[in-house]
């Protein structure tokens, strides 16, 4: 049974340490900073070295990190609720691997930011295409198929990496194995992501109902007036679109996309059912919380060197996907 207020108070709570999280990572560094100093920068009173550090190095990286990490378990929930696999998310299915291989091309020809851009969401596009399609088959396709498809196509898209980077000249190879393990130092217009992350919400919540129905039963959907293949075609195009922002903004960021949709859920089980219109902005902000605080460790762990965030979400990603397993019940989803 779906309790609409606890569900609505899990969100309220969720935006509560959304914005802590944002605030703690403008307030630490190699210079610490008050809540007054911050807001004073922010509002633009302070014109000193604070408020420089906050507007021009700190706020873009964070609001950087929330919009990955919101994109990344967004594109997670709904390819999990549209596959009805727990497994799947964009690094899974190979996405992720086809939208590092168009961008490291564009970086290795030195091609503007706008190919870039470009280059990552054509091979997501591809890829994604071509996972469901051999996955698909004589027509029809399970679970199991889509993923092992994806788990090899993954595998060609990493080769194509390696070697990109074995002809890259060395001056590029640094940058692009850094970006490749997850880095948000350069990221300095934040903006856009965000803006296409709120319109990726706003193009999902008009048919969440629609991907719960989808989440219980394909042909339950279909009986009840769901446009299924149109839905999965929307689905398909925007996963593309939203997982090449992400990965134009901070390379390849794992696990975020497959654990954060797991706890969501878990958390919201009781009070929110397989209500998509609660778990999918619950989703994004968990997402994006979790990567904030991801990379405000990241950046002060072992200051003044940074770590790529890259390995330290694996890192807290690992355990804690293994311990959602043993929470799993026999024969039933996450």
């Amino acid at each position: 049974m779906i309790n609409r207020r606890h569900a609505l108070l899990i969100l309220l709570l969720l935006g509560l340490a959304a914005l802590a999280s944002i605030m703690a990572s403008l307030s630490v560094g190699n210079l610490p900073l008050s809540l007054g100093d911050i807001l004073r920068a922010l509002s633009g009173e302070d014109t000193g070295l604070a408020g420089e550090v906050v507007r021009n190095l700190r706020l873009p990286r964070t609001m950087a990190g929330f919009a990955c990490g919101g994109l990344l378990a967004l594109v997670g929930t709904l390819m999990q609720v549209l596959l009805r696999n727990p497994l799947a998310d964009p690094y899974v299915l190979g996405i992720s691997g086809g939208a590092s291989v168009g961008a490291l091309a564009a970086m290795l020809f030195g091609l503007p930011v706008i190919f870039l851009h470009a280059g990552a969401f054509a091979g997501a596009l591809g890829v994604m295409l071509m996972v469901f399609g051999l996955a698909h088959g004589d027509g029809s396709w399970t679970q199991t198929r889509l993923l092992l498809t994806g788990v090899i196509v993954a595998a060609g898209c990493g080769a194509l990496v390696a070697l990109i980077l074995s002809v890259a000249p060395e001056q590029q190879l640094r940058g692009m194995l850094y970006w490749l393990m997850g880095d948000l130092s350069q990221a300095e217009t934040p903006w856009s992501a965000l803006l296409l992350l709120a319109a990726g919400v706003a193009c999902v919540m008009p048919f969440a109902r629609e991907l719960g129905l989808l989440a219980r039963s394909e042909l339950l959907a279909q009986s009840l007036g769901v446009p299924v293949a149109r839905r999965r075609l929307q689905i398909y195009i925007l996963a593309s679109l939203l997982t090449a922002a992400a990965v134009n903004i901070a390379g390849s960021i794992g696990f975020i996309g497959l654990i954060v949709p797991h706890l969501v859920r878990l958390g919201m089980r009781s009070s929110a059912g397989n209500d998509q219109r609660l778990l999918l902005p619950a989703a994004v902000l968990a997402g994006g919380t979790l990567l904030v605080v991801a990379d405000t460790l990241a950046r002060t762990l072992i200051a003044p060197q940074q770590l790529p965030v890259g390995v330290l979400t694996a890192l807290l990603g690992v355990p804690v996907f293994l311990f959602l397993l043993t929470r799993q019940p026999r024969g039933g989803n996450t």
